[in-house]
């Protein structure tokens, strides 16, 4: 019996010829500079019947997915939605709205088709007029109101007998987009750019524009004129790529430290003050490395609360304006962002309302560049130094006064702490004894061979003084725990016991059970020890085991080994722990807490 064949998927006339018409629109410079959303679905309730396109106040184009007609066609009518946005006709406001009345829209379609006959996109529909009056859209509804509207001008839209112009109440994060100065931008840019080109400036209308823009005005008032951030602002690279804001959901501004570069959306409608605000605030999260601090908090809410401490302290250096909608509290004032972190993840009423300035939802801070990998060397060496340097200059000049919490931080970065193996090895010398050496006669030494003939006592180390000078190890074995933190934590425990002549080291394996493995050499503690279990994670029962074990001194100190993800511990000797970095434990440590990195 031969198999029937199979059945070929059915090509999408309808979309392809749209998806040609997007291209062919978005090939036009500032067109392509008006941000807008397509709504192409079967449930769309604004998508015209008989016409193509209809846009609404949101920015959203609604389209029916089964609509057909040529790429030309759609080019033109999706040119003709985007300059309804981009003069203007409708805005994003928040609030009730009262739709337009048929003398405005035709209006505002005569003014759209008007424009479009100089500014060629696609191909005009043949019902439409070879001409339009003069006069702009107020001036044209006023006299269609008194004198009554053409017939040649009913149906001059791009939804047949529907308005194509819909007002709906802009329910958005911060301020309203404004459409229409992206759309004045881009094409006065554009007109720049060609003059640039038939002057011989230029050799194509491609780039920016010679003349800075006010975010790149705003860095270099960093660099000239605020010597706190002007180390930093010299080595960052701004982005303004409308693109890549797009489709990264970029609203305003992110940051990636590693890169040290700071992606902005160029269609943003601020000032110089504004983007000095938004600058100062990406650079300090860098600066900061607020990103690495995060630990094992939730990275987003975290990032909300570095922004209230920063947008804190702009505010009261009075560095720029702060735009409209960004997270500031002034009852949030001199707590840290570790603080404010514990009073966000405990109203749940707040988290609602809570957008960074890349937007509802997302963090500013990413964790990686947004272009291709470069390599990138001794960042915190650079951070470190920009700001400790600026700090310097700002007190230097007596440029003014600076919160304690920023003054602390950038105080706090100009002197690291020391590593967690330095740490350790202090540690090991405060608790850990080292056994001291006897003389005795009863072992003479054998290593004067040059005057055999003359008795010196020997050097050894009694049983009772091995005996004291010991510790033990609590180690987690459970599922959750990392093998690469058990290989660092247990060789550096070796070394230094090693350095400090300490013989042995009693070893405790804990998941679901104590095992103890009694006394090792500390030669094998990180070579040929072998895991006992790997169950779930309890460690109290290892820790009693030490403390009733007659055989272990009650003064030996204990180093517990954990992931974190562990019990509450009660230690009644002297302790400390060694965590993975950015770990926390779930209770208060009483003993030194090394986080090995």
């Amino acid at each position: 019996m031969s198999r029937s064949p199979a059945k070929k998927k059915k090509r999408d006339l309808a979309g392809e010829a749209f998806a040609e018409g997007m291209r062919l629109m978005r090939t036009n410079p500032a067109l392509a500079a008006v941000e807008f959303d397509v709504c192409r679905h079967e449930e769309c309730r604004f998508a015209p019947r008989e016409g193509l396109v209809a846009v609404d106040s949101d920015g959203d184009l609604h389209v029916h997915p089964q609509r057909l007609a040529e790429p030309a066609a759609w080019a033109w009518a999706l040119a003709h939605a985007v300059l309804h946005l981009g003069f203007g006709h409708v805005p994003a406001v928040k609030g009730e709205r009262v739709q337009p009345d048929r003398y405005d829209l035709a209006a505002r379609c005569v003014v759209v088709n008007r424009f479009l006959l100089g500014f060629t996109v696609g191909e005009t529909p043949e019902h439409l007029p070879a001409s339009y009056p003069d006069g702009d859209e107020e001036q044209l509804a006023a006299r269609w109101r008194r004198d009554g509207l053409p017939a040649v001008y009913e149906r001059c839209g791009t939804a047949g007998d529907e308005p194509d112009q819909v007002l709906v109440p802009w329910v958005g994060w911060g301020r309203p987009p404004d459409w229409q100065l992206a759309f004045a931008t881009a094409l006065t840019r554009t007109v720049s750019a060609a003059m640039d080109m038939a002057g011989g400036r230029r050799d194509s209308l491609d780039g920016e524009a010679p003349r800075p823009r006010p975010w790149q005005r705003a860095l270099g008032w960093f660099i000239s004129s605020y010597p706190l951030l002007g180390g930093i602002a010299s080595g960052i690279k701004l982005v303004a790529d409308a693109e890549l804001a797009r489709a990264h959901g970029i609203a305003v501004a992110a940051v990636d430290a590693e890169a040290a570069e700071i992606y902005i959306n160029p269609l943003r409608g601020f000032d110089d003050e504004e983007w000095r605000f938004v600058l100062a605030h990406e650079m300090l999260h860098a600066a900061l490395r607020h990103g690495d601090r995060c630990g094992t908090r939730d990275p987003y809410l975290f990032n909300v609360a570095c922004d209230y401490v920063i947008n804190g302290w702009l505010t009261e250096m009075q560095v720029g304006s702060m735009p409209d909608g960004l997270l500031y509290d002034p009852e949030l004032a001199g707590l840290s962002a570790e603080e404010v972190y514990d009073r966000i993840t405990g109203d749940l009423r707040r988290k609602r309302r809570l957008a960074t300035l890349r937007g509802k939802g997302v963090g500013d801070i990413l964790g990686g560049p947004l272009g291709p990998p470069r390599d990138y060397v001794d960042l915190d060496a650079f951070y470190r130094r920009g700001l400790a340097q600026g700090l310097d200059l700002h007190q230097r000049q007596e440029r003014g006064f600076l919160p304690g919490g920023l003054v602390e931080e950038i105080r706090a970065l100009s002197h690291p702490p020391l590593p967690w193996d330095a740490r350790l090895a202090r540690w090991f010398d405060e608790f850990v004894p080292r056994p001291e050496p006897v003389r005795s006669y009863a072992r003479p030494s054998r290593r004067q061979a040059a005057t055999p003939a003359i008795p010196r006592a020997g050097r050894y180390f009694p049983p009772e003084e091995i005996a004291r000078c010991t510790f033990g190890v609590v180690l987690d074995t459970s599922g959750s725990m990392d093998r690469v933190l058990l290989g660092k934590a247990l060789g550096a425990i070796a070394s230094y016991a090693g350095a400090r002549d300490v013989p042995a080291a009693r070893v405790v394996f804990c998941d679901a059970a104590a095992h103890d493995a009694g006394y090792l050499p500390v030669t094998e503690i990180a070579g040929r020890v072998r895991v006992q279990g790997r169950g779930g994670t309890v460690l109290q029962p290892g820790i009693d085991l030490l403390h009733r074990a007659d055989d272990f001194p009650p003064g030996a100190p204990v180093l517990i080994i954990t992931d974190g993800w562990c019990d509450v511990l009660r230690v009644r000797r002297e302790h400390a722990y060694l965590i993975p970095r950015g770990a926390r434990l779930p209770f208060t440590a009483r003993g030194e807490v090394f986080r090995v990195s």
